[in-house]
């Protein structure tokens, strides 16, 4: 199943829009520390409300152990960096999407360590959509490539 990884993430706003969406398809969020602010039971609580009782969050640690721990498919990174826009990418099941930091994405060696580099085409005079909406797009697309359907009704 197709998962999502947030990169020390800056703000806790995106995050809980992130787990909310996660938890309504069913998806595994991971997160690797350490975060622009403080990362607790309660925060997390707070920042998704009543979605958290749906959501299936991993908290890694560092970067270290994110990939240490990985067993998963391919690290398919979303980058301003990359050549590939991500509706040109061939998705797979078991990827992973990861989402860099609003503030400065991902060091490169960890870009480096990543299986596919995706990109959202915009106009050159703009740096970046929020981290959100970016996941949104990119996830969306991976799911229709793959077919992906919830596991619960659509109805």
């Amino acid at each position: 199943m197709i998962s999502l990884c947030l990169y020390r993430p800056d703000i806790p706003q995106n995050l809980g829009t992130l787990i909310r969406m996660t938890a309504c398809f069913g998806m595994k969020l991971h997160i690797i520390k350490p975060c622009a602010f403080p990362l607790s039971k309660e925060k997390l609580v707070r920042s998704a409300m009543d979605y958290m009782d749906h959501a299936d969050i991993v908290i890694h640690e560092d970067e270290t152990v994110f990939l240490k721990n990985n067993l998963a498919g391919r690290l398919i990174l979303m980058t301003t960096k990359a050549h590939t826009a991500y509706t040109n990418f061939a998705f797979r099941p078991n990827d992973m999407i990861i989402a860099g930091r609003e503030s400065a994405g991902v060091p490169e060696e960890f870009a480096r360590k990543c299986d596919g580099l995706v990109r959202i085409p915009m106009r050159q005079e703009t740096r970046s959509l929020n981290v959100a909406i970016s996941a949104g797009m990119v996830i969306g697309e991976a799911m229709r490539q793959t077919d992906y359907q919830t596991q619960a009704s659509l109805f």
